[in-house]
């Protein structure tokens, strides 16, 4: 059986600029130089089907949380011919502000989630201001309110989307938190999301700050390269390289679209 091949594209929609690296592990980082951090979408395009992965924030969690929008994650999917109106599945990695809010940006979608990652953020772990700190209780609730209207599947650990497309548990930063595996012309590639925020928790096994389970993240960082065909094949979830390391979606869309599915740059 012949596996589709996927294009992968992330898709900048927003920015920290004056974040520190002591801010990007845990017991911070004796260096303490800049170490900014981009926000993504993920859109999976393949023959048959597109997914996209994650949803972002909105202005008002913007100026809330004093984080640069450079775009609406709509216009973002637009650059590459994705209607973000007409998306059938979006998977949610997990439901921290940044990855699941803009709700209405997706009206036909259903949305694949982790069972975990729901008892997680709806459930007496909230309790603790720590842990509740990156969610926000609208994104939370609009959530559940898809749950009512039968647009949410729920996964339990590992499986199987479309052809060559998964999840797969891995926890760590938050209960339920879920990579994506994808099949493409130059093998499979995880979208890590914040298994991994820059290259360098992995590389140096260092974890970012934000943790439900820090075992269940340094373990997670084996997992993800078991998944991957290689190191090389692993997208971590915010890390302004990834926009360096690949080429450039089309002319006109350098800094802000990249396709992952393709070999990095030399």
């Amino acid at each position: 059986m012949n596996v589709p091949e996927y294009e992968i594209y992330a898709i900048k929609y927003g920015h920290i600029p004056e974040r520190r690296s002591s801010e990007n592990f845990i017991h911070g980082d004796p260096h303490d130089h800049p170490m900014p951090i981009d926000f993504f979408v993920w859109a999976i395009v393949g023959p048959a089907q597109t997914f996209v992965v994650d949803t972002g924030f909105d202005p008002k969690i913007a100026g809330k949380r004093n984080r640069l929008l450079l775009r609406s994650p709509a216009e973002g999917l637009r650059a590459i011919g994705v209607d973000a109106h007409t998306v059938r599945d979006v998977i949610l990695t997990h439901l921290h502000y940044d990855h699941a809010g803009n709700h209405e940006l997706f009206p036909q979608a259903r949305y694949h989630v982790q069972e975990k990652e729901v008892i997680y953020c709806t459930g007496p772990c909230m309790c603790h201001a720590h842990l509740r700190g990156a969610y926000e209780a609208d994104d939370v609730a609009h959530l559940v309110r898809r749950v009512f209207e039968g647009r949410v599947v729920f996964s339990a650990g590992e499986e199987q989307k479309a052809p060559g497309l998964s999840v797969h548990h891995i926890g760590g930063h938050t209960m339920g938190l879920q990579v994506v595996r994808v099949h493409t012309r130059r093998g499979w590639v995880v979208l890590a999301s914040d298994a991994s925020h820059y290259y360098a928790n992995i590389e140096s096994g260092r974890p970012f700050p934000i943790a439900s389970n820090v075992i269940e993240m340094l373990d997670g960082y084996a997992k993800v390269g078991r998944l991957a065909s290689s190191t090389a094949h692993v997208i971590p979830g915010h890390d302004p390289l990834v926009l360096t390391r690949y080429p450039s979606a089309r002319a006109g869309l350098e800094g802000i679209v990249a396709r992952v599915d393709l070999d990095p740059l030399s």
